[in-house]
């Protein structure tokens, strides 16, 4: 009925429910009526539950909007999932909240039906507060507080109550990530299924702001891809924007849709305070341009929008005809965060291959190693190198493929380079593919089914596919076996075509068949003419089953010339190039494996394609013979100087890009005789070259050693050109003043001291302060020397609180210096959040060296005003979106999470004694730690971020790598021949028991000697809520445990090299050194562990590890360190430190935020339960904080201090 009528007119959906409810002003007793009179929690706020505590409310809004012209009342379940439902406890009441809320809006409804105008009323289903695409976790992206299936299981019995309600129609609003509503629209079928009803859904997305994508990162055109496989009855967008704002998204839409479209948009954007404040009138003329564009076949309002704003939409809709529905071309359409559309005018298809375990022996490797972050280059060197879409493919007996799955597409989801486009779940095993196509947001391509194990199994799976929204890859598989043959190929692929487009209803457009690429030239007959049979399938069902595309494995083709890339490259374009001639639409191609098929040998051309061809008998043999006399020849390459032809402007940027020092002189003569001022060359062309290079080393496409390769291409071209700026301004010209410093109780500077070098080489005069810089000296040193901008850098995250301490005594003392952020802890988010606020004048996070060049450019050029507004405009959209998408995790009281604890069978577990209780101290030679240490992260301090030891064959890092190597190991000769440094180490052990959350630390006596204070996950989770005390014995077990702690230092020795360096000018020589002696203090702690775990206490006497072993933690027992993930009080060090005597016996003390000095040193606590893993406590609640105070004997407020990245 409903669609017959939005045929003929615009139909009108109604307002705001919750600005209408504020107009009550309700109390709690209110939202508690008398069913909830005792109800554990606050209910106010709970606006659904209105529906059934104040009926006359929402019963008084619904006839409002209705008597104000509205077609479409919503029902008040916005939130009323059991999800959302839990932050009041009632997620019991979910049904009966739908249901009451259907039938109230249901009768109004029917009270104010006529037959000219009857009334609907749509189910209201929200987002929830939960997201499935996006981690709320930035140091763990592959984490999600909700899955697939709960969103499914909760939205389906929201869906249910309202079908019960007798709703009309279902509105799945608000969407701001399309995950989530793949998950209703699964649930909404299923509950169709179930109830033997169908209703038509609605669909009303959110683009969060004016760059056009949803929350979750998605255009709006592919947000229209991803749900398309519903036949919906409408698509459309609400609330974030206004009407004018929104009017080029709904374009899109209503230019792409073949469903009807929606649009009801807030009442304007939000006043400074919060308010939504466009008039009735003011919106109703924005609203009419959508009208008057037949863009539109529904309008209403969302945020701000009253009876008054619908009765004028209603009374402009009389007005106009609606949209008028397109036809849309059958077309296979795909998507990530981008769409993409694949017909006749596309070129091929590269579908990136080596994001796969069976295909890829580095991708395997990565993966089993737990290397997400590596593995993840891989998917984007794939989509850097042209591939359209990414297939990924978990299918080994030592991987959890369903897990790995999992955690590698929400890794992908969270990179906007990679996950623009589509993905293709690529599996052997159907439950791995549904736990994939459970993690795409997009419209992506399932590889494969087929009819081998039956047309029962095919249809199911098939039916599930079209379900998930995805198309479908149909390998040349029957009952049989293995299409291998032309007549076998196309009999299969038929067969499935018709099942699938006539029995299952399977759109034909996303029906993919591969054919079964084989492998030629085997020295097997039977095996000559199979690509030419592949080409001759292709054409076939390309010519005979309309709509459908055709894929292959390409790199199978040439499996018989392994280890002869030349061979197998041009055996790769020759087959594509016939394969695409006959209709090949796409492929799994590994784009660095493929000649240009125009450059390719004559003799090697001729050889390949009499193979592929199978010209005759002969052909496999001759390109055998031909194979073995090219064998391992490469390509030569010339210096290509096309760019001299270029204007001096880009041949400045080049230059610097390429840190190219050879035409430096002459270009930028050049430009100084075109440019007026010889200081415009710096402003101009130079420094947009390196914020080329910021952007590049931002994006990690440069790497640090080249970024000081283009400073110094930078600082050679100032110095020549200083003389002339000092002749025309009687002085010597800088950049700008920057003053730097680490602030109080932080030691750490090697990151800082690189930004200064990289800075320094920027021309910009630099005053760097050093480590443990207060509030007062930072704030008197930048009076003192007029600096232009002030940077501020810390390592451990109680700096964050002191950052915030500088920047509120700026903001106090009125001071008008730019400020910028820097160091490990920091991040853009933190700056935005806690930051920004504090200080009214600039205030920008930089995220390492380049980009600092580019931020100080941008704040002390001519357009640093419009520069520093853009910042802060962006920073309040980042605070804005961060506090609208944190997610709320589901959290047990801490008495809940203790029941829940890691269990043990103590009983049954044999506990070793340590050989010596106590003390001991012990010094080193670095010879014996040398092979101990972990180059990795060394590498990762000059933002060189692969694994060692394979950087230093890296294509990208390997000749940097080698040269910073050979550099590093240089420095600790030097170290070990003149003392430079001492490697020292303390370790204690003693008795110990748990009580609760406490490990209580035992003399002989068994006097407690010591209490550590250990902290527990909350998180509602399936396995247990750890805390370190679940290591150790519990007390009332009567068992003896042990416990161990630890600190190791590379110490100050012999001399004062690095005054010495910094006398010389020798920042490199600075920072090397200080790095060198950070892999010497973790080294050292590696090779304690080791002792320990076999000689010191001698739990594992006979582990036998590689230093790769133990760099990756395949021992037992843990050695976690306070003020990390599993014990996040710093403070807890203070009792290491007692126990140990630490700065007596090595030298080493706690700065008063719990820094260690010298830097180069760690702490921290033994745990030899063979079950010890290393886990993150996360966010702990405050029945937890005041029961941590009670315990830590400190006030609550102190206790929240040194918690604050916790809570």
């Amino acid at each position: 009925m409903i669609e017959k009528i939005l045929e003929k007119r615009i139909l009108i959906l109604d307002g705001a429910m919750g600005t209408m409810i504020q107009r009550f002003s309700l109390d709690e007793n209110d939202f508690r009526g008398d069913r909830f009179k005792n109800h554990d929690c606050d209910l106010k706020g709970n606006n659904d539950l209105l529906s059934i505590t104040r009926p006359d409310v929402i019963s008084s809004i619904h006839e409002e909007y209705l008597i104000a012209g509205a077609d479409i009342i919503e029902t008040n379940t916005f939130s009323s999932t059991s999800i959302a439902q839990e932050d009041y406890n009632l997620s019991s009441i979910v049904y009966d909240l739908n249901f009451q809320s259907a039938q109230l809006a249901k009768k109004v409804a029917i009270k104010h039906s006529t037959k000219n105008k009857p009334r609907f009323v749509a189910g209201s289903i929200g987002p929830t507060n939960r997201t499935a695409s996006i981690s709320p976790d930035v140091e763990n992206p592959a984490f999600r507080t909700i899955t697939f299936d709960q969103l499914k299981n909760s939205y389906k019995e929201q869906a249910i109550g309202l079908i019960d309600g007798k709703v009309d129609l279902l509105l799945v609003e608000t969407v701001f990530d399309t995950l989530n509503c793949k998950a209703a629209l699964f649930a909404i079928e299923e509950a169709f299924e179930d109830s033997g009803k169908r209703l038509p859904i609605m669909v009303s997305g959110t683009i969060t702001d004016e760059s056009g994508r949803t929350l979750s990162g998605q255009t709006a055109e592919a947000f229209l891809t991803s749900i398309s496989h519903i036949p919906l009855l409408s698509i459309g967008f609400n609330c974030a924007l206004g009407a004018s704002s929104m009017s080029q998204y709904v374009k899109v839409l209503s230019d792409n849709a073949p469903f009807f479209i929606s649009a009801f948009p807030n009442a304007g954007l939000p006043n400074e305070m919060g308010e939504y404040d466009q008039s009735p009138k003011g919106m109703a003329l924005q609203i009419e341009d959508y009208m008057k564009r037949d863009i539109v076949n529904i309008v209403g309002g969302c945020c701000g929008t009253t009876p008054d704003h619908i009765k004028a939409f209603s009374s402009l809709a009389q007005n106009y005809k609606p949209r008028v529905r397109p036809t849309i071309k059958k077309e296979m359409r795909l998507s990530g965060l981008e769409s993409v559309t694949i017909n006749s005018d596309s070129n091929f298809i590269n579908i990136g291959e080596r994001t796969n375990v069976t295909g890829s022996i580095k991708f395997k490797k990565l993966i089993k190693e737990s290397n997400y972050e590596d593995a993840l280059d891989v998917a984007l060197n794939q989509v850097e190198g042209g591939a359209q879409a990414i297939d990924i493919n978990m299918d080994d007996g030592m991987l959890d493929g369903k897990e790995c799955m999992v955690d590698f597409i929400n890794l992908v989801a969270s990179d906007p380079d990679i996950s623009r486009v589509p993905v293709v779940v690529d599996s052997s095993k159907w439950e791995i593919i549904e736990e994939g196509l459970k993690c795409l947001q997009g419209k992506g391509i399932v590889n494969s089914i087929s009819l081998k194990e039956g047309e029962d199994e095919f249809i199911k799976q098939a039916k599930l596919i079209q379900k998930y929204g995805a198309a479908v890859v149909v390998m040349a598989f029957d009952e049989e076996g293995q299409a291998v043959n032309y007549s076998d190929k196309i009999r299969i692929c038929e067969r499935a075509y018709n099942i699938l487009t006539k029995k299952v209803g399977f759109p034909s457009e996303d029906i993919i068949f591969d054919p079964n690429i084989l492998t030629v030239a085997t020295g097997i007959e039977e095996h000559n003419n199979y690509a030419v049979d592949f080409f001759r399938a292709t054409k076939w069902i390309k010519d005979n089953l309309p709509h459908a595309k055709v894929s292959g494995g390409v790199s199978n083709v040439s499996f018989s010339f392994r280890g002869n890339n030349i061979v197998r490259e041009a055996m790769h374009s020759s087959f594509l190039f016939h394969a695409i001639n006959n209709g090949l639409d796409m492929g799994i191609v590994n784009a660095g494996m493929i000649e240009v098929y125009e450059e390719i040998p004559k003799d090697l051309l001729k050889g390949v394609e009499d193979v592929l061809l199978n010209s005759d008998n002969l052909a496999t043999e001759r390109l055998l013979a031909l194979a073995e006399k090219i064998k391992g020849k490469g390509k030569e390459r010339k210096e290509d100087l096309a760019w001299r032809e270029k204007s001096v402007e880009e041949r400045l940027s080049y230059s610097l890009v390429k840190g190219n020092m050879s035409f430096i002189d002459v270009d930028v003569e050049e430009a100084r005789s075109k440019f007026n001022k010889p200081i415009e060359v710096i402003e101009g062309p130079l420094m947009d070259g390196m914020n080329i290079v910021g952007d590049l080393f931002g994006s990690g496409k440069m790497f640090l050693p080249q970024v000081v390769k283009s400073a110094r291409v930078m600082k050679k071209a100032v110095a020549i050109l200083t003389p002339f700026i000092e002749k025309g301004k009687g002085k010597a010209a800088t950049a700008g003043k920057v003053l730097l410093a680490t602030v109080k109780g932080d030691v750490h500077d090697i990151g800082k001291n690189i930004v200064a070098v990289v800075m320094g080489c920027n021309n910009y005069e630099i005053i760097d302060l050093g480590v443990m810089v207060s509030s007062d000296k930072i704030l008197s040193e930048a009076e003192k020397n007029k600096v232009d901008v002030i940077g501020l850098s810390g390592l451990i995250t109680p700096s964050l609180d002191e950052m915030i301490y500088v920047a509120e005594e700026m903001e106090r003392k009125k001071l008008d210096i730019p400020l910028i952020i820097g160091g490990a802890t920091t991040s853009k988010i933190h700056t935005a959040v806690k930051l920004n606020d504090k200080y009214s004048k600039p205030i920008v996070h930089a995220i390492d060296a380049s980009k600092s060049v580019g931020v100080l450019a941008n704040l002390l050029s001519k357009e640093s005003k419009t520069y520093c507004k853009e910042i802060d405009k962006e920073y309040n959209e980042i605070k804005e979106s961060y506090l609208k998408r944190k997610s709320k995790k589901t959290y047990l009281t801490i008495e809940d999470a203790r029941k829940n604890k890691l269990s043990t069978k103590w009983n049954e577990r044999q506990i070793t004694r340590p050989k010596n209780l106590g003390v001991t101290t012990t010094d080193h030679d670095i010879n014996e730690i040398r092979e101990f240490i972990d180059w990795t992260p060394f590498f990762y301090t000059w933002e060189m971020k692969k694994k060692f030891p394979k950087i230093l064959n890296d294509k990208k890092y390997g000749e940097q790598a080698t040269k910073l190597f050979k550099d590093a190991n240089d420095m600790l000769d030097k170290i070990n021949k003149f003392n430079w440094l001492k490697l020292k180490s303390v370790v204690g052990f003693w008795k110990a028991n748990s009580v609760e959350d406490d490990i209580v630390l035992l003399d002989s006596k068994n006097n407690i000697v010591e209490t550590f204070c250990t902290l527990r996950q909350q998180t509602a989770k399936a396995s247990f809520n750890q805390a370190l005390s679940d290591l150790i014995a519990p007390k009332e077990t009567g068992i003896e445990d042990y416990i161990g702690a630890y600190v190791c230092t590379a110490a100050d020795g012999v001399g004062d090299p690095i005054k010495e360096f910094e006398k010389n000018l020798d920042d490199y020589s600075v920072i090397l050194f200080k790095a060198v002696a950070d892999r010497l203090a973790e080294g050292l702690t590696e090779y304690m562990h080791l002792k320990v775990r076999k000689e010191i206490w001698g739990y594992a006497k006979n582990e036998s590890f590689s230093n790769e072993d133990l760099i990756r933690e395949k021992y037992i027992g843990i050695r976690p360190a306070p003020g990390y993930t599993a014990c996040p009080d710093h403070t807890e060090k203070l009792k290491i430190f007692k126990l140990l005597n630490a700065e007596r016996n090595v030298g080493v003390s706690l700065t008063e935020n719990m820094a260690m000095t010298p830097n180069s040193s760690v702490s921290g606590y033994y745990f030899s339960h063979p079950m010890s893993r290393y886990f993150s406590v996360g966010k702990v609640q405050d029945d937890q904080i005041k029961d941590y105070a009670k315990r830590k004997k400190m006030s609550i407020n102190e206790a929240e201090k040194w918690l604050r990245s916790n809570i």
